[in-house]
């Protein structure tokens, strides 16, 4: 693939507060990405909320930005650093999110702003659980049974139909947030409540 020559400036998204021993992949390629983008003469703006990364350190990136990942700060920062395109892919689902956030609030095409590595429609692809599974199914491959629910009676109704024990996994949910397996009808109630309040959609 040639080089992007209509891109000078890349605002990367960086994951956020990690626990030790857990998501560290992020840190990990999202310095890489930095000191692979600067390597190859591109300005880089990082926001990230954890000051305790590798990937706040001050020779990662040009600037570097200790902010709460909402996408009102992240606004902020696009705002005064005015990149040419902004990565995620490399922030986990923290990341994800707010590029989301950013895409559907206009902000992106009010600053020219590019999102690269995957597009609104892939981030969709890959997070919208009824869309992954109609894709899955388009090209021949199992999925278990599943529906998507937007409440508690419906979840209620899917189990009764399926059977126990059932899979809560809310979507556009980080590190499994709002998940698990109900095996009777209180569990299903309290954890689908909780997946509900904890997915974005």
């Amino acid at each position: 693939m040639p080089k992007r020559t209509d891109i000078q400036h890349v605002m990367v998204i960086g994951s956020g507060p990690i626990l030790i021993g857990q998501a560290a992949e992020f840190d990990y390629s999202g310095t890489q990405a930095c000191r692979v983008l600067r390597a190859e003469g591109l300005r880089v703006s990082l926001v990230n909320s954890n000051p305790a990364t590798i990937m706040t350190d001050p020779e990662v990136a040009d600037a570097t930005y200790i902010e709460p990942l909402t996408p009102e700060f992240v606004e902020k920062v696009i705002a005064m650093e005015r990149p040419d395109a902004l990565l995620a892919t490399l922030g986990g689902q923290t990341a994800l999110n707010i590029a989301i956030g950013l895409y559907e609030n206009g902000v992106l095409e009010k600053y020219g702003v590019q999102l690269i590595g995957a597009d609104v429609d892939a981030i969709n692809r890959g997070e919208d659980r009824q869309i992954f599974k109609d894709i899955v199914r388009s090209i021949g491959a199992d999925a278990p049974r599943s529906t998507v629910c937007a409440g508690v009676d419906e979840a209620l109704a899917t189990a009764e139909e399926v059977g126990y024990p059932v899979v809560i996994r809310p979507s556009f949910t980080m590190g499994g947030l709002g998940s698990g397996i109900a095996t009777d009808e209180p569990m299903l109630r309290r954890m689908a409540a909780h997946g509900l309040a904890d997915s974005p959609v």
